[in-house]
């Protein structure tokens, strides 16, 4: 697709928020860095799970090596051809990278004896592939070290596929991390995970067909592996920036970056290569200041400052670049102006949107006006294929300013499907707003046509006419999308309104996470699954002893609100229950019978307690309700 095509892309949406300007596609510099360095990939390229499950499969994005099709941002089309460029690159002199075979890339550091592995993917088996491809190009060595850059798990989730728990318990493999990793790691998703995990299908499309009519990437890499996912826990913490370590040989300088893109995150320099890693903190695309599948606003300021400090200790003294998704960046000038302009970016969405909203601009009003200027957008790096500027700044005005926007019709809204019928009765009934909503579209004015189109739906599921007329506009706004998530979202909507929920696929969620939750945020997670419909009043408390932990919790029920503390003290419990507590686990998570646990008191309290609780909808519908 040529420039002129994109341009009339985009105006199929007159009223989208504030357009990015043109970019240069006669600037090839990022296809020259993302093939520097190619030492080769794998000859299969079908990555297998268990029972030839297939994990991954490197000519799935073959169809990006063409042109741009019309129903394909241009912009993003570019960003995904590079992103699924596949195999093993050499960054610099004993550092290499495997990229293409996830969401993330592996790193690879040459020491002593060994490799040291930065972030080993999100899944076992495309762990282990990485592992293999660079064994067979450059020697077979052993893992000596794993560090994760962050408590995210497309880098950690491999972890398995590279060490053994064994070798890292005699102490024969490091595992590093920043300070506070674990709790984040398993913490994260514990409490929300169900609405997290639902959001996520449609922001990485996970049941959009891959090519150029469906998913073309996520925008900072290709998808993520649904392969099984481990956790190993750190054996080393970071704890301070400036910190020196040495490993296998190799000498690391670290800064921690708390707060910023994870909540546990850190950098490091490698000062005899001259090498930089920026973990996420810097990327090939805007990233997500909040990410659409939901999770704890993240804070731009800090995310600004931290790419200072990073700019100040180590902008002068760096010849590499690398990250922990996209490819790397090469020569200390292009290098200051990225990380300066990428760092500005983000202060920008941060300082603009604050001044803004003490102007008394709401979120949308926000979204709707602002815009980097031209020296900052014309960038690619700061492009949003991933995160973007209208997304960002109402995730910064969240931060600050919580949901409500202080109009006091906004304190008890309605429910929406409640509203959306209440409009199309108001409207002249469900013809009349089906007609516009066509008129709308028929004119490209799409954001319209959906909110129109949009409350028929809410307002009877069971509409046809208004089902398709809303997933021809989601497919059109998805062709327009610079952002790859943005148009994952649009065409996981096209599809439910067409097909309905489609159930979840693949293995669920990872044992090695359950295994190293601890025991207070498991009974947190129960206390989310309460219902108050099945309590009727009733109350119980029960003493949980775990002897492989040496754990003993008391949980309460009353008033329809569980509580829990740890070694009680005073008091007695209606029943007493020791069991290992994997076994407990699968009672309470997964309905496995607990009537030969030994007890001491009530025998039935415990079966009380977990009938009362509801396991999470897994594929309630978004779109349709």
């Amino acid at each position: 697709m040529n420039k002129l095509t994109l341009g009339a892309l985009l105006a199929l949406t007159i009223s989208a928020p504030a357009l990015a300007a043109e970019p240069d596609f006669s600037d090839r510099q990022d296809f020259a860095f993302a093939e520097r360095g190619f030492v080769g990939t794998r000859a299969d390229p079908k990555i297998l799970g268990e029972g030839g499950r297939l994990v991954w499969d490197l000519t799935a994005y073959d169809f990006l090596k063409g042109p741009a099709p019309a129903g394909v941002n241009a912009s993003l089309w570019r960003q995904s051809q590079l992103l699924a460029k596949n195999g093993l690159f050499e960054v610099a002199k004993g550092v290499w990278q495997v990229r293409g075979f996830d969401g993330a890339n592996a790193t690879f550091i040459a020491g002593k004896t060994g490799w040291i592995v930065i972030d080993p993917l999100t899944a076992t088996e495309t762990a282990k592939a990485a592992l293999e491809l660079a064994n067979a190009k450059l020697g077979a060595r052993p893992v000596v070290a794993l560090i994760y850059t962050h408590s995210h798990a497309d880098h950690f989730g491999g972890a398995r596929g590279m060490v053994a728990q064994a070798d890292v318990d005699s102490g024969k493999v490091q595992v590093i991390a920043p300070a506070g990793f674990l709790e984040h790691a398993v913490g994260e998703n514990i409490i929300a995970g169900g609405a997290m995990s639902r959001r996520a299908q449609y922001q990485f499309g996970t049941f959009v067909p891959k090519g150029p009519a469906g998913q073309v990437s996520i925008g900072i890499g290709p998808a993520i592996a649904p392969g099984t996912q481990s956790l190993i826990p750190p054996t080393v913490d970071i704890v301070r920036t400036g910190e020196l370590r040495t490993i296998d040989g190799v000498r690391f300088e670290f800064q921690v970056t708390p707060g910023t893109e994870a909540p546990a995150e850190m950098n490091f320099y490698l000062p005899d290569l001259k090498v930089l890693d920026l973990a996420e903190n810097a990327n090939a695309t805007m990233h997500n200041v909040l990410t659409p599948r939901g999770a704890l606003v993240r804070d731009a300021k800090a995310w600004a400052d931290y790419l200072s400090e990073s700019i100040r200790l180590y902008g002068d003294r760096s010849d590499t670049l690398m990250t922990s998704h996209g490819w790397p960046r090469f020569g200390r000038a292009v290098i200051g102006d990225y990380l300066g302009k990428h760092r500005d970016a983000y202060k920008y969405l941060h300082d603009q949107t604050v001044r803004m909203m003490n102007d008394g601009l709401t979120g949308p009003e926000i979204a709707n006006r602002i815009r980097l200027p031209e020296a900052l957008d014309r960038e690619w790096y700061n492009r949003g294929y991933y995160g973007t500027m209208s997304f960002n700044s109402r995730a910064v005005y969240q931060r600050y300013m919580g949901w409500y926007d202080a109009n006091p019709v906004h304190l008890a809204p309605l429910d929406p499907a409640d509203e959306a019928g209440r409009y199309v009765a108001m409207m002249g009934g469900p013809a009349a707003v089906l007609a516009a909503a066509q008129g709308a579209y028929d004119k490209g004015d799409d954001r319209w046509a959906g909110e129109l189109a949009n409350r028929l739906v809410y307002a009877d599921a069971a509409n046809t006419a208004a089902r398709q007329l809303l997933a021809r506009i989601y497919d059109r706004q998805a062709a327009g999308a610079e952002s790859a998530i943005w148009r994952n979202m649009y065409l996981s909507g096209a599809l439910e309104l067409r097909e309905g929920v489609r159930a979840a696929a693949g293995p669920g969620a990872a044992l090695d996470l359950i295994r190293n939750t601890p025991t207070p945020m498991l009974l947190d997670l129960l206390s989310v699954r309460l219902d108050p419909a099945k309590t009727k009043g009733g109350q119980v408390s029960v003493d949980l002893v775990f002897p492989d932990r040496k754990e003993r919790f008391r949980v309460r029920l009353k008033n329809d609100v569980l509580t829990y503390e740890a070694d009680p003290k005073t008091g007695k419990a209606d029943a007493t229950f020791t069991l290992p507590r994997a076994q407990f686990l699968t009672g309470a998570l997964a309905g496995a019978d607990l009537s030969a646990t030994r007890t001491d008191g009530d025998a039935a309290a415990l079966g009380r307690l977990l009938g009362w609780l509801s396991a999470p909808r897994p594929n309630f519908p978004i779109v349709t309700r």
